[in-house]
């Protein structure tokens, strides 16, 4: 399956949300990460003429929460998040940096990683890959990985903040290596999409995986 993948970059540190469908002429689609700007992801979902049927959250820091409770309200579409972060939306405003307040919600589906959910008639696999966040997870369909912020187009996430480890970041990028086919494209939280291979082979923060 060739997957329709729209990129948006939304928010005040500009975070990717993706709009997934099985073509471009799909009535469904899944949203992952919206970070910010629902109306206009509604807006354009409309253009499509696509509706959000299911909405998947890689991890609970604020940048990729901020627009979730309003595209899930407008949109009746399902939230689905790691179990280990829930509390990290439904008191979303306990984590925030000082001036932001977003709009707290409590997600429907709770996702622990190796679950496979079919959405949109898409089948995504569920991987726990901590390191950047304590339950961290990333969504692979049909060659492509939906990586959040553990992998970047030449970058990797950063553990330092609470929950943040470095071998354990280390540890979820090599099973993800050694999961999927160097062409797998990744989609990551920010940035331009990569492949795996490609960053195995040129990341600078992953030189250990090349020893």
């Amino acid at each position: 399956m060739s997957l329709a993948v729209d990129r948006y970059e939304v928010g005040p540190i500009g975070t990717n949300c993706y709009v997934v469908r099985t073509d471009l002429a799909a009535a469904e689609a899944v949203v992952v990460d919206p970070g910010a700007a629902a109306a206009q992801l509604q807006a354009e979902l409309a253009g499509m003429g696509a509706r959000c049927v299911a909405i998947l959250i890689t991890h609970g820091h604020f940048d990729h929460l901020g627009g979730v409770a309003d595209l899930a309200e407008s949109s009746g579409a399902p939230v689905h998040m790691a179990a280990d972060e829930r509390p990290l939306l439904e008191d979303v405003n306990s984590f925030t940096p000082p001036g932001v307040r977003l709009r707290p919600y409590t997600p429907d589906v709770l996702l622990d990683g190796d679950e496979t959910l079919e959405l949109a008639g898409i089948a995504f696999e569920t991987l726990r890959v901590p390191g950047h966040s304590p339950a961290h997870l990333a969504y692979h369909t049909a060659g492509c990985l939906f990586s959040g912020d553990v992998l970047f187009a030449g970058s990797v996430g950063r553990t330092d903040l609470p929950g943040g480890d470095w071998e354990t970041l280390v540890s979820s990028i090599r099973m993800l290596a050694d999961r999927y086919p160097p062409d797998t494209v990744v989609y990551p939280g920010h940035g331009p999409e990569t492949t795996i291979g490609a960053e195995l082979a040129r990341n600078p923060f992953l030189s250990e995986l090349r020893a």
